[in-house]
């Protein structure tokens, strides 16, 4: 008993014409013999197609619906018996045949051709940075190892005086064909030639400099300068210094990206720097004044009286840099700490006392820490 047709392609009986190519095109790569060498694969293959034949056309479709498979009898199944009536399908056998090892229909070839100029490969560099040099930048050394132009033989790979010759496998082309013949049609796979890698060009006396590669792996100094307010992944392109290009092509690019090591003083958050402070009770009660840290150097900050644990004050453009714009900066937040000590001198227990007695608290065995407490609620 035949299939139904719908029921072959995984769609309903309302689906539009699209959904029924989209769902071709996912079953065709699937059970394609020259990628499922299942058993039962291909006659799965010839029924999908056969349903698409049909359901693809508004015409048969219609049969179809109102008679059947009898309805389309004379139509289903008569186009695959040889290659010339495969016109219908060769948009969608393109899409699909186009991913298998750089296939293509009718002898049409989808991979371009290698035996120009190539442009080398980027290459990449992590770098780490002190907090401060990621704050304000600066001039940094670096060592890279890549690909450079033979200078012996330009890149040509040959011995001086010696030229590369066209390779007979493929005439030049740097690729070569494989016709596949299936019930179908006839396919089409083009794949770099194996004798000259794509080149085109088969070197026979070569380069002693570089072994007839064209190039060496060389190691190199280099002084980049890293702008004001990098962080964390930031990436710098230095130009024209990855690997070198292939007959006569540019050289890639070197990607430096950026990592910054943690500071124990200070963090970031965005163009803002963040640190705390620890001052004595005394100092919170009566204010005072401060030199303290910062990215810039040591400055000057008042402690008003008064100030209560946790407060955070602000040093206006103590911060970082903005990317792109170093004269704009961020602020640098201080978080204040009050120090409220375990153990106290006789003195400073008697005076502590003296004031307890002005303010009306009780005091004695942990009230003098209570007393305090209450001073910075």
């Amino acid at each position: 008993m035949a299939r139904d047709y719908y029921e072959i392609l995984g769609v309903s009986r309302d689906t539009d014409k699209e959904e029924i190519k989209q769902a071709y095109r996912r079953l065709a790569r699937k059970y394609h013999p020259d990628v499922n060498k299942e058993p039962g694969a291909e006659e799965r293959f010839k029924e999908i197609n056969q349903a698409y034949e049909v359901l693809s056309e508004q015409e048969t479709r219609a049969r179809y619906d109102r008679f059947g498979e009898a309805g389309v009898s004379g139509a289903a199944g008569s186009g695959f018996q040889d290659a010339g009536d495969m016109s219908g399908f060769a948009d969608i056998f393109e899409s699909i045949f186009s991913g298998f090892a750089g296939g293509g229909m009718g002898g049409q070839t989808t991979q371009r051709r290698r035996s120009g100029p190539v442009r080398g490969d980027d290459l990449r560099l992590d770098l780490k940075l002190d907090f401060r040099e990621a704050v304000f930048g600066g001039e940094k050394e670096i060592r890279i190892s890549h690909l450079e132009t033979c200078e012996v033989c330009s890149g040509s790979g040959a011995k001086p005086g010696t030229r590369p010759r066209t390779c007979a496998t493929c005439s030049g082309s740097g690729q070569v064909r494989r016709v596949t013949r299936t019930p179908f049609g006839s396919f089409t796979q083009v794949s770099t030639c194996p004798t000259c890698n794509g080149t085109g060009m088969v070197v026979e006396d070569k380069c002693d400099a570089c072994d007839g590669k064209g190039s060496n792996q060389v190691t190199k100094k280099l002084k980049i300068t890293i702008p004001a307010g990098v962080d964390n992944g930031t990436r710098l392109r230095i130009s024209q210094e990855g690997d070198a290009g292939q007959r006569g092509g540019p050289s890639g690019d070197l990607y430096v990206y950026l990592f910054v090591n943690e500071d124990e003083q200070f963090q970031r958050d965005g163009i803002n720097v963040l640190s705390e402070i620890k001052i004595s009770y005394l100092q919170a009660i009566l204010g005072c004044r401060l030199e303290v840290d910062t990215v810039d150097g040591l400055v000057e900050l008042i402690i008003p009286a008064g100030t209560q644990p946790n407060t955070v004050m602000k040093l206006e453009n103590r911060g970082v840099p903005r990317l792109g714009n170093p004269v704009s900066r961020g602020d640098h937040m201080l978080t204040v700490l009050i120090d409220i000590p375990n153990k106290i001198l006789p003195e400073e227990r008697e005076l502590l006392e003296k004031l307890a007695k002005i303010k009306g608290d009780r005091t004695g065995k942990g009230g003098l820490e209570g007393f305090l407490g209450n001073l910075f609620k």
